[in-house]
């Protein structure tokens, strides 16, 4: 079946572990510290474990050439490096995030190489595009155009677990969440083209209903832009992409940006000890006490408002501050410790697609759903959907079924159907319904 690397050992890999070692893929986990690649295989005889820090990159380079296939499950910014070794060693390379512009720029070297770098093979970025491909597909083929495309995608704890102020409970990075409440956004709505700086982001919001779920809300992901070509749909009038949470996240992070609480830039922080001295710091305040008043003052919010509730919940008004070089580091390792999910407590992953297909004698809303929940004791339902994608597709890419080369994301349907029809197996398929409008 062939060797895989995977760089790695983090709270969603488990399930990609356990897919390839009963695949018969030989299977090596290189990870910083050895005891948790070690508790993933679980003595497996198709496994190995390695010892790995990603400043070794003599390390990387001979890891990446003693086998056939690198998975990268490392923070994004180490892709480009990966993928680089990769080439020179011409071995193929999977990831679940996000195409960076620099990932992009090595598609013809790739393909020169004869070597397939496949990124955006988790839940979204991931299911999302596989799904969404489908139908888009299906509707063009029929003669129609997509007038219309919404799509959203959230992980949350399951209702049952939803038992804090926040709303929220962490299944995979703190910082990577924190990070994203920081990022501007693009759509295109009714023709016009709307765009959102990061302070304005959770302006931004609206409220739907998904079935067996209840009321969320969602604000915008990214650059919605950028799917109008990639999707096929330069004759739709609206393309948004969307994330989900429970109600009270979107005010709940408008209000930490504009405390100065998401900022992820060096500083110096020594002279503070404690999380009202940082506050006071940031709100201007020449002493901590009466800190909560000071800080409703600061965002013009009466002093019982939620949202202070949410971070006296967390300890902000009388906790030691945390290690961290920055005030998002400090932020997100508070929340971590105080938010993450209990033993047998099931997180949950919604995605919700809603199109506008357009047949010239009709036209019908198309919407499909996913609600899927995390195995209590077991895996998490973002490490399911996050990390099988990917491992359907190394397979896929060990005995040959993908044979593509260059720089690529799951849009194809050599690509899209296989890896669906699989995750269809395994229980993790979209409802689809059809309504004429």
């Amino acid at each position: 079946m062939g060797k895989a690397l995977l760089l790695g050992a983090g709270l969603v890999a488990r399930p990609l572990v356990r897919y390839l070692l009963d695949k018969g893929v030989k299977l090596t986990i290189a990870s910083r510290t050895v005891s948790k690649a070690d508790r993933l295989l679980e003595g497996h005889p198709g496994g190995a474990s390695r010892a790995w820090t990603v400043d070794d990159l003599a390390g990387l380079e001979q890891l990446v050439a003693e086998h056939d296939l690198a998975i990268s499950l490392l923070p994004a910014t180490m892709h480009v490096t990966v993928a680089q070794a990769c080439l020179k060693h011409r071995k193929h390379m999977v990831t679940t995030s996000y195409v960076s512009p620099e990932m992009r720029a090595l598609d013809k070297q790739a393909r020169d190489a004869g070597v397939l770098l496949m990124n955006e093979l988790g839940v979204d970025p991931g299911i999302d595009h596989m799904s969404a491909m489908r139908i888009i597909h299906h509707v063009q083929g029929q003669g129609g155009r997509v007038a219309s495309f919404r799509s959203y995608c959230g992980g949350l704890p399951a209702p049952e677990a939803n038992d804090n102020p926040w709303g929220y409970k962490f299944s995979w990075s703190p910082m990577a969440v924190l990070r994203a409440g920081t990022n501007n956004a693009r759509y295109l709505k009714n023709g016009a083209v709307v765009e959102i700086e990061p302070a304005k982001l959770f302006w931004d919001t609206h409220g739907m209903e998904i079935a067996g779920v209840g009321r969320l809300e969602a604000y915008p992901n990214r650059d919605s832009m950028g799917y109008v070509e990639l999707y096929g749909l330069q004759r739709a009038s609206t393309v948004f992409r969307g994330t989900l949470r429970y109600p009270g996240w979107s005010e709940t992070l408008r209000r930490l940006g504009e405390l100065g609480l998401l900022d992820n830039s060096p500083r110096d922080l020594s002279g503070l000890g404690t999380w009202p001295e940082l506050l006071a710091d940031l709100v201007g305040a020449r002493s901590t006490a009466n800190i909560r008043q000071r800080v409703a003052a600061h965002l013009w919010i009466p002093s019982d408002a939620p949202t202070l509730d949410k971070l006296e919940w967390l300890g902000l008004f009388k906790d030691a501050l945390p290690a961290g070089e920055t005030v998002m580091e400090k932020l997100s390792t508070v929340m971590q410790s105080r938010m993450m999910y209990a033993e047998r407590e099931r997180d949950m992953i919604v995605m919700h697609h809603d199109f506008v297909a357009d047949y010239g004698e009709r036209v019908e809303r198309i919407t499909s759903s996913l609600v899927d929940f995390g195995i209590p004791g077991g895996d998490s339902s973002m490490a399911r959907t996050v990390s099988l994608p990917a491992a359907i597709a190394t397979r896929m890419i060990l005995d040959g079924t993908i044979t593509e080369r260059g720089v690529h994301i799951p849009v194809q349907p050599s690509i899209y159907n296989p890896i669906l029809d699989e995750l269809a197996t395994m229980d993790i398929a979209l409802d689809e319904a059809t309504t004429q409008l």
